[in-house]
């Protein structure tokens, strides 16, 4: 969990994570050199719950930075992410561990999204599987939704860029394995803030460029096709979402798990 200047909602996120029905955790909350009373008040639960570490990073870094401080340091097999301003359900870890356990490597979940004042939006549910060249159209894994497995991929840490770094992440994983398995169930509460970064698409847009041109290396004309690719649906999925639903580009929470979705390894036996 990255933390920076969040006071005001780390406290609900960093109770979730203690909430879980699996209770074989560690929670590593990286500062990012805030300067209000956050760490203060992780530091106080912390001080209640050994499995939380907190590490402190002396000059203010980035997201980034910050989540591959904690990617370091972490003593467990899976890899798991949150936002100090998002929640995980209590089941979250439970839900999705026993289906790594199935010899899936790569995973995500679906989520609902809040707004600022506790507002429900919308539930974004997931497909059942992902693969590198689907995710270079369309970003399906929200970051505090994603785990994946260090016993296959090692630590593998997000590239150093201002925004889209989880984005780049899951590319690079994507190109080491078949695909990733979504878990259609809302597992994570996403909460999206007015005038943050993700909320302007523009932004977003020149943001998904960069990872095109700068990370994954693609051509003037390739990254054009693909950027066209994920705003064009996007818009599909805001104005005409039955017609997302039949393109495969938008899909409904339907609280259950894929049987088939096994893994580039297949079933566990």
């Amino acid at each position: 969990m990255p933390l920076h200047n969040a006071a005001d909602r780390v406290v609900e996120g960093v109770r979730s994570v203690q909430g879980q029905s699996l209770a074989d955790w560690e929670l590593l909350v990286v500062d990012d050199a805030s300067t209000d009373d956050s760490v203060a008040r992780v530091e106080a639960l912390a001080a209640e719950d050994a499995r939380i570490r907190v590490l402190r990073l002396e000059c203010n870094g980035g997201p980034a930075v910050a989540r591959n401080a904690g990617i370091r340091e972490a003593r467990g097999r899976y890899i798991a992410f949150l936002d100090s301003d998002d929640a995980w359900a209590p089941d979250k870890l439970a839900r999705q561990v026993a289906l790594m356990e199935r010899g899936v490597v790569f995973s995500f979940t679906a989520m609902e999204r809040f707004d600022e004042q506790g507002r429900r939006l919308s539930a974004a549910g997931v497909p059942e599987r992902v693969s590198y060249a689907e995710m270079l159209k369309t970003n399906y894994i929200g970051c505090s939704t994603a785990m994946y497995d260090t016993q296959f991929f090692g630590k593998v840490e997000m590239p150093l860029i201002d925004r889209r770094q989880d984005y780049g992440l899951w590319l690079r994983l994507l190109k080491r394995v078949e695909f990733a398995c979504g878990l259609n169930e809302p597992l994570v509460r996403y909460t999206v803030r007015s005038g943050s970064v993700s909320s302007n698409k523009l932004t977003t847009a020149g943001y998904t460029w960069r990872v095109y041109r700068e990370l994954e290396g693609f051509s003037w004309v390739r990254s054009a096709y693909l950027l066209g690719h994920q705003t064009g649906r996007a818009l599909v999925r805001n104005r005409f979402p039955r017609v997302a639903r039949r393109l495969g580009w938008l899909h409904s929470v339907d609280g259950g798990v894929d049987r088939d979705c096994h893994g580039p390894f297949g079933p566990s036996q």
